[in-house]
């Protein structure tokens, strides 16, 4: 039921993280409750780095993916720990940049940045911006050179392999909305035309083929296919690159059944696959930059809520209704994203129970999970939803003007508020 180490169960029979007594937190700060364990955090990003050292002789780079959850708190521990970002918009890089993280250890993103977020990258000196397609690639070009900048990018590739993973989150096919194509001849065209670009300068090469990915193959097989055109890039432009992003990807533990292999493992089996490439292509081994978001933050957090009505309908189900639902975790509406929940001030208690958590708001499709197994629920109760630490906040909203909850981080059983609940003022805000 535990599925992650930095919880466990306390005396009186609460559920805790960091240190930290579940039920206390939702009574002192209210619910919903976003609470995100800052050592868990921290330990993620010091064993990536550490798998890197180890495996790498020419040196790499772990580049948090702030898209899982960006905030500044997130930011700072990142910069602490010595590791880059990678952002996908001006909002993510402006966030970045206000809390002084290193520009040189910025990638940026995206299928579709704007002219301004272009501009903007470059007049903060970022450290590569990742070209998705060719019309950005003359876009930036033009931007640079007004500019008198030359721009370090990678191109980003879809190597044409598919990961075991759902649908929406699959992007290394031949059919998807990102990167140049390497089947067709996309991607030795583009190579050509940016090597001889005025204002942009070809560093190295981007592939990113899903997410929630437990089988180390389609990383191995990505990550020779890469060398393999950067072998063709040599050959046919004269170029040798000495960099290679591989992207995330790395399956993290939402529920019992889940079994992610340790990070140092994947790291293990990908770096020797990349280096025995490397040696039969007569290429260097390159800098290698790897972009973890969900397994460094998704497991560090949870969501706290406050049991409201909980409904029997006799042969058919129960529901039980919290006070929070899609605005604050949208996944199991958009991808039937399993979770595993329990009733935190129960968590000694036996979860022999079968209720589908039913969110607040007017939608009937406002659900974050069916047919889960809890302990008796009753009206007060706290509910804890595990390993909600990625893509939760980062993708809330304000749907029936609800507000979006607080951000509470935890360590070694100290709590404080790294990003402060909104208000009804705050949903005011731009409103005219």
């Amino acid at each position: 039921m535990l599925i992650s180490e930095n919880l466990n169960i306390n005396e009186k029979g609460h559920l805790t993280i960091g240190g930290c007594d579940a039920v206390e937190l939702a009574n002192h700060y209210g619910t919903p409750l976003y609470v995100m364990d800052e050592n868990f955090i921290r330990n993620a990003l010091r064993e990536y780095k550490k798998s890197i050292d180890e495996n790498y002789e020419n040196g790499g780079m772990v580049a948090y993916a702030s898209k899982a959850c960006c905030f500044k708190e997130i930011h700072r521990i990142v910069m602490q720990e010595g590791c880059g970002i990678d952002v996908v918009s001006g909002g993510e890089l402006y966030t970045a940049m206000q809390v002084g993280f290193p520009a040189e250890r910025i990638y940026f993103h995206g299928n579709n940045k704007t002219e301004s977020e272009l501009r903007m990258a470059l007049e903060y000196n970022v450290g590569r911006i990742v070209v998705d397609n060719l019309t950005e690639l003359y876009l930036l070009s033009e931007i640079s050179t007004s500019l008198g900048k030359k721009a370090s990018i990678y191109l980003r590739i879809t190597p044409g392999i598919e990961a075991h993973t759902h649908d929406f989150v699959k992007t290394g096919q031949i059919d998807s909305k990102f990167g140049i194509t390497l089947e067709n001849g996309d991607a030795i065209k583009a190579a050509k035309i940016a090597a001889n670009l005025d204002g942009i300068s070809l560093k190295g090469l981007h592939c990113h083929i899903g997410s929630q990915i437990f089988d180390e193959q389609p990383f191995i097989l990505a990550a020779e296919v890469m060398l393999g055109f950067m072998e063709q890039v040599r050959r046919e432009t004269g170029i040798t690159l000495t960099e290679l992003n591989l992207g995330g990807g790395f399956g993290i533990r939402y529920t019992n059944d889940d079994c992610p292999k340790e990070y140092s493992e994947y790291m293990r089996l990908v770096s020797g696959a990349l280096k025995k490439k490397a040696a039969e292509l007569n290429l260097p081994v390159p800098f290698i930059v790897i972009e973890p978001g969900r397994s460094i933050v998704a497991p560090a957090g949870i969501t706290l809520y406050t049991v409201g009505n909980v409904k029997d309908i006799p042969g058919i189900r129960s529901y039980v209704s919290i006070d929070g639902g899609m605005p604050d975790n949208p996944r199991y509406a958009l991808y039937k994203s399993r979770y595993t929940a329990l009733i935190a001030n129960k968590a000694n208690q036996p979860a022999n129970c079968k209720y589908t958590i039913a969110g607040r708001c007017c939608e009937s499709g406002d659900l974050i999970q069916e047919d889960a197994m809890l302990q008796q629920c009753q009206r007060g109760d706290i509910m804890a939803v595990l390993a909600t630490g990625a893509y939760n906040y980062s993708m809330s909203s304000n749907y029936n003007r609800l507000p979006r909850p607080a951000i509470v981080m935890v360590n070694n059983g100290k709590s404080r508020v790294v990003v402060k609940a909104e208000t009804y003022e705050d949903l005011l805000r731009n409103d005219i």
